[in-house]
Order: structure tokens, then sequence, then C-alpha cells
């Protein structure tokens, strides 16, 4: 891989090149990225997705504040940028020429990583992760298993491992009638969000990270395709199938996520109660412990000063971290072989792996996250279970008036039954991890019949 391919403008449907020094410096094309995502029905939809602890928030929690998809993705972003323009000096001073012949600037790795990670979550389905898994559980193990004969062996894959991350590539770049390519990102942004550049099978055919989940549907096989050849990923000898190595600045993307959602996850679980404070700033202090002003830390009267504090030094503890592992196997990554994420080589590993092994004590096994699986497990098997019978009923001509009521309760783009039953099933899913958590409450009681 090179950066010079790695750091492609092009968008769906461009004809001509675009030339990094023939930019408008007032707006970049990878800043209209973060614009055109950031502005899109699916980024807002995250304000009443759960992160990880469920709203609303219990009676007996001590704070008012907790994360969602949202702010989640709006944090990462902001540690993805610097993430980003601390690498992206350090690679122009490797590679000059990506400067002085092209105009690349550092601020542009940036942009990309910023872009890329507030996407990040876009695909998820409501309910947190569990939601991926109930869609995939309706297919593999209720009612939607009976469909396993009648699609391809890839096409099933597609449904009982529903991949949030897939999902976000659908709808970043699906084209619809009068909106071809959809949001039209750059092809580098969308490289540098796609964690798992792999079809659904052959399933995780290495320890690769990059063959850890899967990137794409079928239905975006050809687009995947397109993207992967523009922007030069090396394939995966591992993956006998559909399978390439990461964009580089994949590996920052993650690496921003996995440091919010351990430092700011076990935050949250300490503004609700479910994490001791004086218990937790422990751990963040034993992160923290070699950069730590202890003079200024000590003059700080109130806990939650001092956690505000502890939170900013450990992000940018990690940030320094993982960019200088990113520099020191920037060759192997071009060559895809590094095959871990950055934190998993960082210095700091053994105190990150405390704080998640608290923090899945303490938050993700916590009574209101395991009631908020539960709830969502049963919500979505059944909304999806009402649509796709509907919708295949139509599709082979057997719908009912109550199935006709139905359909027209979608939205128009999820109506179409004129077409093949993959696409109906998956459109169907998509549809469902489209939704907010209170608007999969609101659908599941008016399809229940408890709401008039």
């Amino acid at each position: 891989m090179n950066w010079e391919q790695l750091l492609s403008l092009k968008r769906h449907g461009d004809t001509n090149k675009r030339l990094r020094k023939e930019q408008d410096e007032t707006r970049l094309g990878f800043e209209v990225d973060y614009d055109r995502i950031i502005f899109s029905s699916a980024f807002r939809s995250l304000q009443d997705k759960t992160q990880v602890v469920p709203l609303p928030i219990s009676v007996g929690s001590k704070k008012d504040f907790v994360h969602t998809r949202l702010t989640h993705s709006l944090e990462v972003s902001v540690v993805g940028r610097s993430l980003g323009r601390i690498a992206g000096k350090r690679i122009l001073s490797k590679y000059p020429y990506l400067s002085e012949v092209h105009g690349y600037h550092f601020n542009d790795f940036g942009a990309i990583v910023a872009a890329a990670a507030l996407a990040h979550d876009i695909g998820n389905p409501p309910f947190g992760h569990s939601g991926e898994k109930a869609i995939g559980s309706y297919f593999k193990q209720g009612n939607g298993k009976k469909y396993k004969s009648i699609l391809t062996n890839e096409e099933y894959q597609d449904l009982i491992d529903f991949e949030g991350n897939a999902n976000g590539l659908k709808l970043l770049s699906e084209s619809k009638e009068g909106v071809p390519g959809g949001l039209r990102l750059s092809y580098a942004t969308l490289g540098a969000f796609m964690k798992y550049p792999k079809a659904s099978l052959p399933k995780k055919p290495s320890n690769h990270i990059a063959d850890k989940k899967f990137g794409f549907f079928q239905s975006e096989k050809e687009f995947f395709m397109e993207v992967v050849q523009e922007i030069g990923l090396n394939t995966n000898p591992k993956n006998p199938g559909i399978g390439f190595y990461r964009h580089p600045l994949t590996y920052l993307v993650e690496a921003a996520d996995d440091i919010c959602y351990t430092i700011i996850d076990f935050e949250d679980g300490i503004n609700l109660g479910l994490i001791p404070e004086e218990y937790a700033l422990e751990y963040l202090i034993n992160l923290v412990k070699d950069n730590i002003n202890t003079k200024k830390y000590n003059t700080m009267k109130y806990s939650s000063d001092r956690l505000s504090y502890l939170r900013a030094l450990a992000i940018n503890t990690l940030i320094v971290d993982a960019v200088e592992v990113f520099e020191q196997n920037e060759t192997r990554i071009l060559e895809g072989d590094f095959d871990s994420a950055l934190l998993d080589k960082g210095k700091y590993k053994a105190q990150i792996n405390d704080i998640i092994k608290l923090s899945v004590e303490k938050i993700y096994r916590s009574n209101e996250v395991i009631d908020k699986e539960l709830a969502g497990y049963k919500i979505i098997s059944d909304i999806l279970d009402v649509y796709t019978t509907a919708l295949i009923n139509t599709k082979d001509g057997k719908g009912t008036n109550y199935d006709r009521l139905l359909i027209e309760s979608l939205p128009e783009n999820y109506k179409n039954t004129n077409t093949s039953t993959y696409k109906i099933l998956l459109d169907t899913c998509c549809f469902v991890a489209s939704l907010s958590d209170s608007a999969a409450v609101h659908i599941h009681s008016k399809l229940m019949g408890k709401q008039f």
C-alpha cells in the first residue's frame, strides 16, 4: 500500500481525478465528509441509541448524564482528529513528497480519521451491541431461520451475523432514487471507516484483526471492491474469499474508539454510582502515574474535578502511546503485517485491561444493562418477524389486508417487494437497525396492540 493512493479524494461517480493541490483550503474534501456525516439523519438518530447504559437513567443515580451513541461518536471523532494530526505530521516527515509534490497537510490525516471516527457507530442497531445479536438470533434460532434454504451461504451469513460496520457502509454509500452514492464520501474516508475489509464468509479465517468481523453486505460487494481497488488495499492471503488488509488510518480510528470506551464508559460507571469514585480514581491514577501533576491534582477539592483531570490526562496518555505504536509499526501496517489493535501493543495494556475488567463486572453486567438487552431481544425479534412476514407474503402473492397495512407503515424506501428475498430481509434488518431506542419501543408497542 502507498500513501498517495490511500489518501484518494475520489467520490462515487467521479469521472475526473481529484488532486489534493487543487483543493479549496477553506473547504477541504475530507472536511466535507465530516459535514455530510454530521448532518445526515442516520447520524442524528444516534442521539437516542444506547451506548452502554440505557436511558432513562435509574432513579437511584446521582448524576444526570450518560453517554449515548451520538455523544460517544463525537468524542471519538475528537480523539481521532488528534491521533490523525500527530500521525500525519510524522508521516509527512517520513514521506516529504506527499506534501511537496501532492500538497497534503498533516491536517488532512486528522480530517480523514475524524470523519471515519464520527461515522464508526452509524450502522449500529438500537439497544447497544445486543441489538446486533438480536437481529442475528432471529435468523439463526428464531422464525427467520426458515429463509436459510432460499439464500446463498454468504447472504444467510450476512443476516445471522448482522454487523453494524457493514450496515454503516451501506448507510454511507447506498444509492437511492435521485441520490446516487449515498453521502458520496471520499474513498480515503470510506477506507479508514472499514475496520474489517472482508465478506461475512469465510468467518474469522485468521487471527488478524482485519478478519475479526466483516465490513460489507453482499448487496454492497461491487461498491466495496471499487473503493478497495481505488485506494489500493493489499489482498489478505490468509482469507481465501474476499478479504483485504486494513487502510492504515483505520488503526487510528479503532484506537480513538478504544480510548473513549475504555476511559469514558468507565467514567459513566462512576457517574451512575456503579463504581465507587475513590476506588475508580485509583485505577485512573495507575494509568497516568508517569504523567500526573501531583501538586495540581492535590489542590482539587471536588472529586468531579479530579475525575475530569484524570480522564483528560488518561486520554492524552493513550493518544501519545497509540501514535508511538503506529509510527514504530508504520511499515508493517502498510504491508498488512500488523495484526492487532494499536493499544494491544502499547505500554499501558495492563492498566487498560484492569479498567476494562472492572467495567465488565460493574457496568456491562449491571442490572440496567442486562434489562436493556433482554427487552431489546424481544422488541427487535417481534418487529423483524411482523415486517418480514408481511413483505415476503406480499412478494409471494399471499399478502393479507393486515400485511398491506404493515407495509404502508414503513418508510418509502423499505416498501419494495418486487426484489429478491435477500434484499427484502436485509433491508428490513437495516430498517430495524435505523430505529432509535425510543422509536423501537414505540413501534413494538403499536404492533403488539398496546398503543392506540
